[in-house]
């Protein structure tokens, strides 16, 4: 009878465990899509048949965001849902210390991003210009390029005139491009009459005073800037609730973790 008693005062939390398990497993197949997503942007454009082609762009490649992210959540994925099913000590312990230190890097990197904001502009303007540069090398990067400029209203990184970085938009006389002196179409002010987008709205568009009036005079950071203090209630909200969760998910793995070795220690 004691030994019956001893037994039921140790016992795994079903609650906690199959929540863990249920939580982990929607991040595991959401890291599974974002990694089948990445491979497939990449087959597309022929990477995986020449893996050479990887160092070729000059700027960033957005199919990188969805590799990582889709690797870093099906590894976090997988250890918390295998590791809460199975009651594996070790699994949970990864998950939480590996939950743990992307936290803190987030944390570091908020700190870091508030004591050093004039360094961050600089090095935000100098990514915009090497991406402005690789523009045609890559069909996903100018399509967030595309993007970027029209959601924020704005035309390279400081003005419009940072698109003579790139080699068919410059104003050199030497250059023979048909899009010589223009901007690429996403920098055009919207006309809401026009349903069918004008991509070539922007050629030649620089080398006429009045006609750049139909772009977008600001540049992205500045109007990057502009939405983020418009929008810092919002964005601060995300960051604190994704901070919650994480530290919701290491208590609760921790508390898992405590229950088992609870349990193999009565036996």
């Amino acid at each position: 009878v004691s030994r019956r008693k001893h037994f039921k005062a140790h016992e795994v939390s079903c609650c906690i465990k199959y929540f863990i398990f249920g939580f982990n497993i929607i991040f595991w197949f959401l890291g599974v899509a974002f990694l089948a997503i990445g491979l497939w942007a990449w087959s597309e454009k022929g990477v995986l048949s020449n893996i050479s082609s990887i160092t070729d762009l000059g700027g960033f490649d957005p199919v990188w965001l969805f590799l990582v992210v889709g690797g870093v959540m099906f590894i976090l994925g997988f250890a918390g849902c295998i590791g809460a099913l199975r009651e594996n000590s070790f699994l949970l312990k990864f998950f939480s210390v590996f939950l743990g230190i992307i936290f803190f890097l987030e944390l570091t990197a908020g700190v870091l991003a508030f004591v050093f904001k004039d360094w961050i502009k600089d090095q935000l303007n100098f990514f915009i210009n090497n991406n402005i540069r690789a523009y045609r090398d890559d069909i996903d990067l100018q399509n967030l390029i595309d993007f970027t400029q029209e959601y924020w209203e704005c035309c390279g990184a400081f003005g419009a005139d940072d698109w003579n970085l790139n080699i068919y938009f410059n104003c050199t006389d030497s250059n023979p491009s048909r899009e010589k002196c223009g901007v690429p179409f996403s920098c055009c002010t919207k006309d809401p009459a026009e349903d069918v987008i004008n991509t070539q709205c922007g050629y030649d568009i620089r080398q006429d005073a009045e006609q750049r009036t139909f772009i977008y005079i600001k540049g992205c950071v500045p109007q990057f800037e502009k939405w983020l203090q418009e929008n810092l209630t919002v964005v601060a909200g995300i960051f604190i609730g994704i901070a919650l969760l994480q530290i919701f998910g290491i208590c609760l793995a921790q508390n898992l973790v405590s229950d088992i070795e609870a349990v193999r220690e009565s036996w």
